[in-house]
């Protein structure tokens, strides 16, 4: 819920000045969950190296060729009708190589729920097209994990150089660093630094 960010945010405020004037700058960022499910994944596949409205537009566009977004349907759209919709070929095998695993039992979504964060990766990564970073979005996003630090994420990767005034981005050991500082609130930074990312104005970065 929104309380549960605000409060979570104003604690790494008071423990991090970087983060007290970022958040004084922004404020609080919208509400964004998703319903745990086959859906979501597939939306999280389709984000993948993608912008956020390339990858709603594409979404929509196969809610509205479905009446519902379940793995049977989904293995029902041939190459051509996804192509249409807008996803690439090496998409199209990773969403039904996952539509595939879930249809068939190998993959259990509803289990996820209640295993621990790594098992959750561990679990998701096995099928081709899934990486941390996609088991690290299904975790923040749609199990509402609260301690999930994307570290190979671009544009938190982006606002953390810029929030820290780093002179270079920082790799994956250096925002494991720094991440540490906001244990276990982690999610909750991540999620205010995608809106820092996207909403300060240029000149109020650091440099």
């Amino acid at each position: 819920t929104d309380t549960h960010l605000q409060s979570a945010l104003e604690d790494l405020a008071e423990r991090d000045g970087d983060m007290a004037r970022a958040y004084a700058l922004v404020g609080l960022p919208p509400g964004r969950s998703r319903r745990a499910g086959f859906a979501s994944l597939i939306g999280t596949i389709c984000s993948q190296q993608m912008s956020t409205a390339s990858s709603r537009a594409i979404m929509g566009r196969l809610n509205e060729a479905v009446k519902k977004l379940d793995p049977k349907a989904f293995l029902a759209l041939d190459d051509r009708a996804l192509r249409g919709i807008g996803f690439s070929r090496q998409k199209i095998a990773y969403c039904r190589i996952l539509a595939e695993a879930v249809a068939s039992g190998e993959l259990n979504l509803r289990a996820l729920e209640s295993l621990s964060d790594e098992a959750v990766v561990d679990e998701l990564t096995k099928l081709k097209g899934i990486g941390r970073w996609t088991a690290d979005i299904y975790l923040l996003f749609t199990l509402d994990r609260p301690d999930v630090w994307p570290v190979d994420d671009l544009a938190l990767v982006v606002a953390v150089q810029r929030l820290k005034g780093l002179k270079t981005r920082p790799n994956a050991k250096k925002m494991l660093k720094i991440g540490e500082a906001w244990r276990p609130r982690r999610s909750a930074a991540a999620r205010f630094l995608w809106h820092y990312y996207s909403n300060a104005p240029k000149d109020a970065w650091a440099s």
